[in-house]
């Protein structure tokens, strides 16, 4: 049995914010009103595309883009509505809405770990055809991310990491070696007992440690996954069918026990404070890949970023992953026309260009070759693109990702904030807290999905 709606609820769970949106500039009407009255063969295509609304040079990308492609095909005309997002999930909404009234656009994009979703409800329609000739240079995360059931269902231009930051001033004011951190690789990445050395010696009256949480949503899923894989077990099995066993398994209790004892001791704050590295109020933290832009450019101390944490026994280094994609929907009346222009959209120059817009890891290889992408030829730019070839790890696969998702994060939260009053670490409660949400996604998966 399938869901055939999308309910505000569940549009609820599948918002993330790992996308800045600080535009609320709704823009690329080039060929709107031309295009509108255009519906059916190649020759009089109208190709509509949702995405949420960004930054500046994002929408100044999207306007370009949008442009190009008008002038050289007038008979298949684009046109993009940006939505706005500043209250939360607007887009998300817009998409749950049009789902039920069958009037999706012929492109929308959908973050990463809800593309199983979206096809296991045949909402989106696989484009394989469209990429089979290229998809090997895309990087494998991408190429796993987008992929159910062995087709393809979307494709995105960037992606996104997450790795171990470090303030050098804050740090050798504590007696933490800095340079033994710059020398570190990704065969020999530091350690969950380093980190948790660090962030002790790193705590004063004036900081904390480390910061480990993003917000009490879809963050914290995905930055700390790579810390159970590391461990031995994912959140999910490997088919997307169950939870039991995997979130709630000795290693889980284990790797969580690890995260709230970090909270507990006082090492890190419960609650997401926003710029917390930037502004000194942590030694550490493990950030994404869109902050190196924000702390070139802002940033008055001297700062460090190194891969992501290893567990000490298995020493598997691992790291996030995952970032907004697009996808040819239902209700899409041209799809020979869409998929044409989507191929075009995500050419080795314009995901170049994209990626350097939007200051993340490009998704394909070919890109890198491009002189707008330079600045990831070294450095922690370089250091992201390292992982997402080779340790990055996309979230679980499986139709009921969201609602695994939002009940983990609430099950983490209550975790970290026992953890936080009581100044100790509760593995019983953890692992109950952690048993409800397998639960949860079994009553989910086995209700919607299971054969």
């Amino acid at each position: 049995m399938k869901r055939k709606m999308l309910c505000t609820t569940l549009a609820i769970m599948m918002a993330s914010s790992l996308i800045a949106c600080g535009s609320s500039k709704s823009s690329d009407d080039a060929g709107t009103e031309a295009a509108a009255n255009t519906q059916g063969d190649m020759e009089n295509a109208v190709i509509t595309i949702w995405s949420p609304s960004d930054k500046e040079s994002i929408e100044n990308w999207w306007a370009e883009k949008i442009d190009e492609w008008n002038a050289e095909h007038p008979d298949m005309l684009a046109a993009r509505e940006a939505i706005d997002r500043s209250d939360s999930y607007a887009y998300d909404n817009k998409i749950a809405t049009a789902v039920t009234s069958n009037d999706l656009p012929s492109i929308f994009f959908v973050d990463g770990p809800q593309v199983s979703y979206y096809a296991a409800n045949d909402i989106i329609v696989p484009i394989t055809d469209y990429f089979s000739d290229e998809i090997d240079d895309f990087d494998p995360a991408t190429q796993a991310q987008c992929t159910y059931n062995g087709e393809l269902y979307a494709i995105s231009a960037t992606q996104s990491g997450v790795a171990f930051y470090y303030n050098k001033d804050l740090l050798k004011e504590c007696g933490v070696d800095t340079d033994d951190l710059d020398s570190r690789t990704l065969d020999n990445p530091i350690t969950w007992s380093e980190m948790a050395d660090i962030a002790k010696k790193c705590t004063t009256d004036s900081y904390v440690g480390t910061h480990i949480i993003m917000d009490h949503g879809e963050g914290i899923p995905y930055a700390l996954e790579p810390m159970y894989l590391s461990a031995g077990k994912d959140y999910i099995s490997e088919d997307g069918t169950t939870a039991d066993g995997y979130v709630n398994s000795d290693e889980a209790v284990k790797t969580t026990a690890y995260l709230a004892d970090l909270i507990a001791n006082g090492y890190a704050n419960v609650d997401p404070i926003t710029d917390e590295f930037l502004n000194g109020a942590c030694a550490t933290e493990l950030g994404g890949s869109w902050d190196v832009a924000t702390l070139e450019a802002n940033a008055d101390f001297d700062w460090g970023v190194t891969y992501y944490p290893v567990a000490d026994d298995t020493k598997k280094a691992v790291s996030p992953c995952g970032d907004w994609s697009a996808a040819v929907s239902k209700d899409c009346e041209n799809v020979e026309a869409t998929g044409e222009f989507l191929k075009w959209l995500m050419n080795t120059e314009n995901v170049a260009s994209y990626a350097d817009a939007i200051a993340k890891p490009a998704t394909r290889a070919s890109s890198y070759d491009e002189e707008c992408m330079a600045a990831y030829a070294e450095g922690p730019r370089a250091l992201f693109v390292e992982q997402l070839q080779n340790t990055a790890a996309p979230r679980p696969r499986t139709p009921s990702y969201a609602t695994f998702s939002t009940d983990y994060a609430e099950a983490m939260t209550n975790i970290f904030s026992d953890a936080a009053s009581t100044k100790s670490v509760d593995e019983s409660y953890i692992k109950e807290q952690l048993d409800s949400v397998a639960e949860s996604f079994a009553e989910d998966y086995n209700t919607y999905y299971a054969k």
